[in-house]
């Protein structure tokens, strides 16, 4: 009994922590937004993002633009990180909320019909706004390449 009752408090913690924030449902205007800035204000409203210890990393040419390899990571305590392009026609990529005592650290392959620019923003905990971007090229065939 005492093993049971151990199983169902781990079950209903692990619950508790896999939580997340659905920001499709939340804010559905992000993921249709036709550029970066409006995609932003509509995430996390009229803010103005500073530059921070913010790692934005992807190939400065993409050989695939089906595939290109993106990753973010911060050292900031944050809520949420949250990824941009503006050569496609919504320009929300992901966003991620980040759970207490996470390592906000992600890896992801995204798809750019043509080279521009990826933009990462962290949404801090101390309520400030962090930013990173970066420009690439998408070699010639951008999504078929």
């Amino acid at each position: 009994m005492k093993k049971m009752i151990l199983s169902l408090a781990t079950i209903a913690a692990m619950t508790a922590s896999l939580n997340a924030t659905d920001y499709r449902a939340e804010k559905p205007d992000a993921w249709t937004a036709k550029d970066v800035p409006s995609a932003i204000k509509a995430l996390y409203g009229d803010i103005t993002p500073v530059d921070g210890d913010v790692k934005l990393k992807a190939p400065k040419v993409a050989s695939n633009g089906g595939a290109i390899p993106v990753s973010v990571k911060t050292d900031i305590p944050a809520k949420s990180i949250a990824v941009f392009q503006d050569v496609n026609p919504e320009s929300t990529v992901a966003v991620f909320a980040i759970p207490e005592g996470t390592k906000a650290d992600f890896s992801m392959k995204i798809k750019m019909k043509k080279s521009g620019s990826i933009t990462a923003v962290v949404e801090g905990k101390d309520g400030k706004f962090y930013s990173k971007k970066l420009s690439l090229e998408v070699a010639l065939g951008g999504c078929e390449g």
